[in-house]
C-alpha cells in the first residue's frame, strides 16, 4: 500500500510540473544554469561552443550564466541581450512549431547577430533548411509558447 501511495504522489508531482508555465530561460529541471553552463559570448567571438567556468558566473534574469573568461563575462554584462540565446535558450525549431524543447548547446546557429539553439543535430538540419521562415514563426510564438 505504501508503494502505491508513493507512486501516486510522485505521479501527481510530475504532472503538476507540466501544468505550470515554463520559465523564460531554459535551464532544465533542477538546474539554474542557462545554456547548460556554456559561454554564450564564445559563440560570437570564437565561433564555437565553449563550456563556462564557475569562477566567471553571473546571475541574469534569475538564472546563472557561465563564461570561459573574465573578458566574456564583462562583454555579457555590458549587453546581455546581444549574447543571450533567442527564445530563452529553448530549441528554436520547437518554438517555431509553437512548442518548447530542451536545447543542446553544441547545436547552434548565429543569424543576423542572434544566437539560436536546437534540440539535436537532426533538428538543427531541419532548422537550417528553412531558418528564415522558422525565425518568423518562432518570433510570433514567443513568449506565448511558455504558457
Amino acid at each position: 500500500m505504501k508503494y502505491i501511495i508513493k507512486l501516486l504522489v510522485i505521479s501527481s508531482l510530475i504532472l503538476s510540473f507540466n501544468s505550470f508555465a515554463k520559465d523564460p530561460i531554459y535551464t532544465g529541471y533542477f538546474s539554474s544554469k542557462a545554456v547548460s553552463g556554456y559561454d554564450t559570448v564564445a559563440y560570437f567571438t570564437q565561433s564555437k561552443a565553449v563550456k563556462g567556468l564557475n569562477k566567471f558566473s553571473y546571475a541574469y534574469q534569475g538564472e546563472d550564466w557561465y563564461f570561459s573568461s573574465n573578458q566574456h563575462l564583462t562583454l555579457f554584462k555590458q549587453d546581455p541581450e546581444k549574447y543571450a540565446p533567442q527564445y530563452g535558450g529553448y530549441c528554436a525549431y520547437a518554438v517555431a512549431k509553437n512548442d518548447t524543447a530542451s536545447s543542446d548547446p553544441e547545436q547552434w546557429t548565429i543569424e543576423n547577430d542572434k544566437l539560436y539553439l536546437n534540440y539535436n543535430a537532426d533538428i538543427k538540419q531541419q532548422w537550417l533548411a528553412e531558418k528564415t521562415n522558422f525565425i518568423i514563426k518562432a518570433d510570433q510564438n514567443w513568449p506565448h509558447v511558455l504558457n
